[in-house]
């Protein structure tokens, strides 16, 4: 028995989302139709608000609902110290050590040639034009300990180190071949205490 046409395109929709495969996209399409239409409209209305009201902030490439965000406009952030990161859910990820005070810069990637994506593929440029300008003392790469990562931090620190900057390497308190989303707090506390320059 083949589903009605409506639930087909959800699941065919819901396919579509990262880690969400045939079976979960059934599940899930069954539990939206069982849910009250309330449910359903607020999960409706959520979705349509995130496209419509979350941006990039035209600063440091973080997610935010206000441009420029809140990070980059803070009368408390540390705007000589920089951390470079590869996306902005990493950002929560260092927030949550509570130890860092400064700003960011989400590069949106890392170098992957196997993947196609090359240095003009990131948000390279504004980061330059931010160091450029002049007050940074030290821009620190928490980019992922993996391969595409390594060489994303390998390839930064060349072009940043002749602007006359610090550039820091977070420690290897993370696993490598891991990603920076799944550190807990204190890894990624010592992580931050253990950088080096590279």
């Amino acid at each position: 028995m083949s589903l009605p046409e409506p639930l087909t395109r959800l699941v065919e929709q819901l396919q579509k989302l990262p880690g969400i495969g045939a079976k979960g996209a059934q599940r899930l399409a069954f539990h939206v139709l069982r849910t009250p239409r309330e449910d359903a409209e607020r999960l409706c209305d959520a979705i349509r608000d995130v496209k419509e009201r979350v941006t990039y902030c035209s600063i440091c490439n973080n997610i935010t609902d206000v441009d420029p965000c809140p990070y980059c406009t803070s009368e408390t952030r540390d705007r000589q110290l920089i951390c470079v990161v590869e996306e902005p859910q990493n950002v929560s990820v260092v927030e949550k050590t509570r130890g860092f005070k400064g700003v960011y810069h989400v590069l949106m990637g890392a170098l992957s040639p196997l993947h196609g994506i090359g240095p003009d593929d990131l948000k390279v440029k504004g980061l330059l034009e931010r160091v450029g300008v002049g007050g940074v003392t030290e821009v620190i790469l928490a980019t992922n300990p993996n391969v595409e990562g390594e060489a994303t931090a390998l390839y930064l620190a060349r072009l940043l180190k002749p602007l006359g900057v610090r550039v820091t390497r977070i420690a290897m308190g993370i696993p490598v071949g891991s990603d920076l989303e799944y550190a807990d707090e204190v890894t990624m506390s010592r992580a931050m205490e253990g950088r080096r320059d590279i």
